[in-house]
């Protein structure tokens, strides 16, 4: 069945198309939380409340977007929200990362050389300004297009280029200041 037509079910108030939404949806939308907030369990319950959101606010959606756009900016929305509210912020940890099978074949000091680059990245990611550190995610780790961001950000593409750029430029400064620090 066409997206559009199970959004319009949804409105109204068929829960079998939203279901089939959500379906189609959940993995992007728990990695994007993921991406965000580096915690799984906190993750799963952003994607999920991010659902219940969309499905509250379904009779607002005007259709003048994509639904998964639309479902994106409701997912970073609500994760901002709660990393704003957040007190202190949690330490990168080893176990949220899964280690692809390249590494595993790689030597002890080879793998544990990777880890260590895999945490500085991490560190210096989250000290970068929130409009930064959400435009790296969205491009490098999530994968959308500048276009997609555009839509989700509702900025210009140009303005996604622009602040891409920078963010590249302020994480390799983090990186190379967290890498002298570490020197003896």
């Amino acid at each position: 069945m066409e997206e559009k037509v199970l959004v319009q079910r949804s409105k109204e108030g068929d829960q079998e198309a939203f279901s089939v939404l959500v379906n189609k949806y959940k993995t992007k939308v728990f990695r994007l939380a993921f991406s965000l907030t580096q915690d799984r369990d906190i993750a799963d319950d952003l994607a999920q409340e991010a659902f219940i959101r969309a499905y509250l606010s379904l009779p607002k959606f005007q259709q003048k977007s994509e639904f998964g756009t639309w479902l994106y900016r409701i997912t970073v929305n609500h994760t901002m929200d709660y990393l704003r509210k957040k007190t202190r912020r949690k330490e990168v940890s080893l176990e949220d990362f899964a280690i692809s099978q390249e590494e595993e074949t790689l030597t002890p000091e080879k793998h544990e050389e990777e880890e260590q680059k895999r945490i500085i990245l991490y560190r210096s990611l989250e000290k970068l300004p929130e409009k930064y550190r959400l435009i790296l995610t969205l491009r490098d780790r999530q994968g959308f297009s500048y276009k997609e961001i555009a839509k989700i950000l509702k900025i210009s593409p140009g303005t996604v280029d622009s602040r891409l750029h920078r963010a590249r430029e302020l994480l390799t400064k983090k990186i190379s200041s967290f890498l002298e620090r570490r020197q003896p």
